[in-house]
């Protein structure tokens, strides 16, 4: 790889931008493809499936590298489910950040080696920089922490945004963030009650649920 391209894959990873490498196998050339740009490339069909499935791999006579950024996972509130998804969701390959100004409940014994935050989400994220290789999870209940965390989620790229409660909490969380002037459509981006609806039971079979949703959401986008 020349310099000036090595170059430019660096300075995406460390903006968090997706871009992929394609190079020619029977003359060595090689191109950069940001991933906001592979429709006009003649490559357009296999980068968006190879961007959406983290795929490197040949493509007839060339060979296409992904370098997507890390995924992340905020998390909004320390509560059970989270001592639950984390797990799954360290193995998974995501960078885990914890949200909640309840300092009693964010402590390095309940959630040892993240990075936790003892403040306001609306303190933290918009330095984080909540992106398209970001999930959400608002699991307070509590809306004066979750309201601000998906205000700024719905704004973002964020590929999911989970929110914990019931059918009737998840209803007075919709006239909330309409009354902040969210349309009904980017309120749908919400998924609440969060986690796929396979009956789960308790705290370690809701995080189950949870991680099988944002899965979904990652690789098939819905």
């Amino acid at each position: 790889m020349k310099r000036a391209l090595l170059k430019a894959v660096l300075d995406a990873k460390r903006e968090r931008r997706a871009v992929a490498v394609i190079t020619t196998i029977e003359n060595g050339q090689q191109r950069l493809v940001a991933k906001e740009n592979f429709g006009s490339d003649s490559l357009g069909a296999v980068l968006e499936e190879a961007f959406r499935f983290d795929q490197s791999g040949l493509h007839g006579g060339e060979f296409v590298h992904i370098h997507n950024p890390p995924l992340r996972l905020v998390i909004i509130g320390a509560v059970h489910i989270a001592q639950g998804v984390i797990p799954m969701a360290r193995q998974a390959g995501y960078d885990i950040t914890m949200v909640d100004p309840r300092g009693a409940f964010a402590t390095g014994a309940r959630f040892p080696d993240i990075t936790l935050h003892t403040t306001w989400p609306e303190d933290v994220l918009p330095a984080l920089g909540v992106d398209a290789r970001t999930a959400l999870l608002a699991l307070t209940h509590d809306p004066k922490i979750d309201d601000p965390a998906l205000s700024i989620a719905l704004k973002s790229e964020c590929f999911y945004i989970g929110a914990l409660g019931s059918k009737k909490t998840q209803a007075s969380r919709v006239e909330r963030l309409q009354k902040m002037g969210f349309s009904d459509a980017v309120i749908g981006r919400i998924h609440g009650p969060i986690g796929l609806p396979i009956g789960a039971k308790g705290a370690a079979e809701i995080a189950i649920s949870i991680m099988a949703e944002m899965t979904r959401s990652l690789r098939l986008g819905n």
